[in-house]
């Protein structure tokens, strides 16, 4: 089933998403190689694609695990959450409709 990990950032998060980002990618990319991975990416702060120092308000990744819980438990192990970026994490199934 396909699961949405909707997380929220701290406060002036870009300082503690650096340094954690190529271990974060790192696993959004061994879902993407399994075929499991819809979609991820961050919420910029601004309207831009490129915010700058505004950096990101949370993410939103959208994948297929074998259930809710072990979906949970995928989330819980980012490396954003070990590195104090995220203020809460959400984890709800998710139903593709379109496209």
């Amino acid at each position: 089933m396909l699961y949405a990990i909707i997380s929220e950032d701290v406060p002036d998060s870009l300082p503690l998403r650096t340094p954690a980002r190529p271990a974060h990618l790192a696993r959004l990319e061994t879902l993407r190689d399994q075929g499991r991975l819809v979609l991820a990416g961050p919420l910029p702060a601004v309207d831009s694609d490129n915010p700058g120092e505004a950096g990101f308000t949370g993410s939103l990744v959208v994948a297929e695990f074998p259930s809710l819980e072990q979906a949970r438990a995928w989330a819980d192990a980012d490396p954003y959450v070990d590195a104090g970026v995220y203020r809460h994490v959400q984890v709800k199934p998710f139903k593709k409709v379109l496209p």
